[in-house]
């Protein structure tokens, strides 16, 4: 319990420092853990590897986005993340956690394809496809681009409709997931996000054909 405490006041304190908005920030990291021990809970008979990897899955949901460049450098994120598991996991655990969060994100994935981890492969895709599966929050990717736009909505819904378009509604299509559960929850998850969209689009337009004044 000491480790999960420690390690999301660290992700707490890291997303202050680096100006890491809520969509992938603590709330976010929280969201991915749930699925990551959903995905491991339905998995684990079939996968029995992943019984003594708990550490290494939970720990990676927690801080994987600690290091994303989308925020600040990687390596620097990295090695902030390495100084602080130190003594806290064993050096083999802390070495899988970096290949995973280093290679996990969806970008790595179409460019680079899947690496090799060995016997932490499950683990990976765990981990990978609890944050795949956290995408299909339509509204988490409209408060990233508004964060990114300086809260211009209508550009950020724009930019957060091509998104859904030509990436998250076509997770299934392009075979990023592999495990059982990921694949009856993505489908899930496809459907309330164009239900999510189809809402944004009746208050958009309602708010178009009524000239509200704000």
């Amino acid at each position: 319990m000491k480790l999960l405490s420690s390690l999301l006041k660290f992700v707490q304190l890291t997303s202050i420092k680096n100006n890491i908005d809520e969509s992938h920030a603590l709330g976010h990291s929280m969201e991915v853990l749930h699925y990551a021990n959903n995905i491991f809970m339905d998995s684990i008979f079939k996968y029995p590897e992943i019984r003594y990897q708990e550490s290494v899955i939970y720990t990676s949901a927690i801080i994987h986005d600690m290091c994303d460049k989308k925020y600040l450098n990687q390596s620097d994120g990295i090695n902030k993340i390495n100084h602080f598991l130190t003594n806290k996991l064993n050096y083999n655990e802390i070495d899988k956690i970096n290949q995973i969060i280093s290679t996990m994100s969806y970008t790595n994935v179409k460019q680079n394809g899947y690496p090799n981890l060995g016997n932490y492969q499950m683990a990976y895709h765990i981990v990978r496809e609890a944050d795949l599966l956290t995408a299909y929050d339509f509204d988490r990717s409209l408060i990233f681009h508004m964060h990114k736009t300086n809260s211009d909505f209508l550009k950020s819904y724009d930019n957060a409709l091509d998104i859904f378009e030509n990436r998250v509604l076509k997770h299934h299509s392009d075979g990023l997931f592999v495990t059982e559960y990921s694949k009856r929850k993505g489908e899930e998850l496809h459907n309330k996000a164009l239900m999510q969209i189809k809402t944004w689009e009746k208050i958009i337009s309602s708010y178009e054909r009524n000239s509200f004044i704000l």
